[in-house]
């Protein structure tokens, strides 16, 4: 508060100017007037007057109300230093006690006595806070899993809320034919039978288009060995006889090598010939079949958004439908269906919509067939272990498939585009109920339906959730927590080392402060790992690719092999950061100058697994389980060996390595180290496969940000 607010009434008596008039002296008819003063500045904040006066008289009475103002002013200000005295004696005991104690009336963090205990609280018991937050954190997550702690899920679109349809699809077996013949012209053409798709989908009664594309890979794809991809995309529209044709789904079936998805294509026709035959549809139906599996449909949705944002050849589109609504990709390898899978994960972690996973769910838990995802059933015995561990492995199923950033089936491609799609996966495995492709035609006719009637894109219900099981999701809400909780660490180291850094040197018995403590360090000595670990950042991110050709001519290697063995080399000659750095600096680095560094490292992988878990909860949740503790408690004055070793088992590099074995067990296919190997390099070829034509973004995330930022705890860990 400036200044108070003083107030007084004056008017002429008698002529005598006479300030606070009484009621009679103001019912006396005399001319008064009203002013209200800021003492200290002299600012008028008010003045008024109710009855005539002489303007002679205006100047003379201003003057006395100003004046009495100011008394009153004065009044006030003995008062409040009275107050103030008593005050200040009736807490003046408390305060030499514990010297936290403060006024009532005082914020926790506007008073500076009180802020100061609070910062050297947290500063004393720094190291006890982050252990406990690291285990409430793993703790947190681990209890998402558990049903009472998890939302049942609920249809959130009105437009698809009711499934009292009759859902109709008479041609199963005819369908499965149609499946026999194209895998018979596959086969006798090599590939994708084109014109035989053709004439199948104009047959009926679609306006059938193709697309020719071509890609050429960074470098061979040794799971399909292939370093030239071309291939052609059939597609056909239904469009819609009851709307201006300005909105479309999309029902996809990949043209898999071999006898795979053969009666995925052929249940994707016989839908197209009976959609064909209804009157009821309000949007265009898209039926598309797809060559090459991602890379097709890849080719299929820049061709139909006019992007190209991964520089791949193809073909302009020459029939196009509405905007895309909503899409779904099938799979089917068998003739009999024992269950049905629902695939979420996209490109970059992205989910589509909630409603999309619910209205899949209704359909199957209406029509009777048996539905899982991420391969597993649906237990209702949550009560026990057993029930607990398995929707904890389902969910971990999903962590681990989203933080991979790479897209599960085509369907992931379509979320770039903000069309919400899933993929419907037929397995076929020694469960004794069987689903036959009539039940399959009639649940995908009445999902159709239900998506035929949506007024506008899916957004009701959420974007960001995780699944332990079809009928329970558990949002954002809930599971962000666990990550603020280990992101609370580094906030809190990053707050003692600050304090640490103001805290004035030490001094001597005569008055004079250590020079060494007290010598601040140069610029140079923190910019330079921060430059060199970026450096070698790009260079893990760049050479893999480029050198590839020079590792194939000098070693016999091949040139998927020379890429992910130039990635290892570069990633471990980052190791000898600590080496370079100290080569290009002159003498000894100071106390301050790690402390410093230290900071500005912690500080900027609060920021970088922040905003990963923003975008992709399930990549930053594990690096933080894994970056978090070393970031916290590791200096330079500790056992340099023990540290060495426990920062190499936390690294990027490792805690792929443990997550390529985690998710095998999670599958419940345990492998061999030797096996685990082989897959963690193929992991690791697909990973910047996956960068180079779709645009995943975890391979320049590790290799540009993450990689850096561990070196820069390394450095520290060897600081001179």
């Amino acid at each position: 508060m400036r200044d108070y607010v003083c107030a007084c009434t004056v008017g002429f008596v008698d002529e005598t100017p006479l300030a606070d008039l009484c009621y009679a002296e103001e019912s006396g008819g005399v001319s008064s007037l009203a002013l209200a003063l800021l003492p200290r500045g002299g600012q008028i904040a008010l003045l008024q007057m109710d009855a005539r006066l002489h303007q002679d008289h205006l100047e003379t009475l201003i003057e006395a109300a100003m004046t009495a103002c100011k008394g009153v002013s004065k009044v006030l200000d003995e008062v409040g230093s009275r107050k103030a005295a008593a005050t200040s004696r009736s807490v003046k005991a408390p305060i030499s006690a514990n010297s936290v104690t403060l006024q009532d009336n005082m914020g926790l963090l506007s008073d500076p006595n009180r802020r100061k205990a609070l910062i050297n609280l947290l500063t004393r018991l720094n190291a006890p806070i982050c252990i406990v937050c690291y285990l409430a954190g793993v703790a947190w997550f681990m209890g998402l899993a558990f049903e009472p702690f998890t939302l049942r899920t609920y249809m959130s679109e009105n437009a698809m809320g009711s499934t009292m349809v009759e859902e109709r699809f008479p041609a199963g077996e005819r369908a499965l034919a149609t499946g026999r013949e194209f895998a018979a012209h596959k086969r006798k053409a090599g590939g994708m039978p084109v014109d035989w798709l053709v004439k199948t989908m104009q047959a009926r009664g679609l306006e059938v288009f193709t697309q020719s594309f071509s890609r050429t890979l960074p470098f061979p794809d040794e799971n399909k060995e292939r370093y030239m991809v071309k291939g052609t995309n059939v597609y056909g529209i239904l469009r819609a006889p009851r709307a201006p044709r300005t909105e479309a789904l999309v029902l996809s079936a990949p043209c898999s090598p071999g006898d795979s998805n053969n009666q995925a294509v052929g249940l994707l026709l016989g839908l197209a010939q009976y959609f064909r035959s209804q009157i009821y549809w309000a949007k265009d139906i898209i039926f598309l079949v797809n060559e090459h599996d991602l890379i097709g449909m890849q080719a299929w949705l820049e061709g139909y958004h006019h992007t190209n944002t991964t520089g791949m050849e193809w073909s302009p589109l020459q029939g196009r439908g509405g905007s895309i609504q909503a899409a779904l990709s099938l799979e089917l390898s068998s003739d009999v269906i024992t269950s049905l899978d629902l695939v979420l994960e996209g490109l970059n972690g992205q989910l589509p919509n909630l409603d999309l996973a619910n209205l899949f769910y209704a359909f199957c838990q209406k029509i009777g067939v048996l539905c899982t995802i991420q391969g597993k059933l649906q237990r209702n015995d949550w009560d026990n272990v057993s029930g607990y561990s398995h929707a904890v492995k389902t969910m971990m199923l999903m962590v681990m498939k989203q933080a991979s950033g790479r897209p599960w089936g085509d369907h992931g491609l379509f979320l770039r585009y903000h069309v919400e799609a899933a993929t419907i996966k037929g397995i076929n495995s020694f469960r004794q109920y069987k689903t036959d492709a009539t039940t399959i035609g009639r649940l995908l006719e009445g999902m159709y339906r239900k998506l035929n009637n949506l007024l506008e894109r899916l957004h009701q219900s959420y974007f960001f959730y995780l699944m332990p099981s079809l009928s329970h999701f558990v949002s954002i809400g809930y599971y962000m927590p666990a990550f603020g909780l280990l992101a609370v660490i580094l906030l809190l180291r990053a707050l003692d080392l600050w304090v640490q850094l103001a805290t004035p040197p030490p001094r001597t018995e005569d008055g004079i402060a250590d020079i060494e403590q007290q010598s601040s360090p140069g610029v140079l000595s923190v910019l330079t790992p921060l430059v060199i670990s970026h450096l070698t950042g790009v260079a893990l991110y760049k050479l893999p690719i480029h050198f590839q050709e020079m590792a194939v001519e000098h070693f016999p290697v091949s040139e998927t092999e020379a890429v992910v063995l130039t990635a290892i080399a570069v990633y471990t000659a980052g190791l000898a950061l600590p080496h370079n750095t100290h080569r290009l600096l002159s003498g000894e680095g100071t106390e301050q100058g790690w402390k410093i560094l230290k900071l500005v490292a912690v500080l900027y992988l609060a920021v970088l697994l922040g905003c990963t878990a923003l975008i992709n909860f399930s990549l930053g949740f594990i690096l933080a389980l894994t970056l978090v503790p070393l970031a916290a408690f590791i200096t330079p004055h500790v056992s340099k060996v023990l540290s060495a070793f426990t920062m190499v088992f936390l690294s990027p590099a490792c805690t792929l390595l443990f997550c390529v074995f985690f998710f095998q067990e999670l599958q419940e296919m345990p492998i061999t180290f030797q096996e685990a190997w082989m897959l963690y390099l193929s992991v690791i070829s697909q990973g910047i496969l996956d960068h180079s034509l779709y645009g995943s973004l975890v391979y320049p995330l590790v290799a540009l940000l993450v990689y850096p930022c561990w070196l820069l705890f390394w450095n520290i860990l060897f600081w001179k």
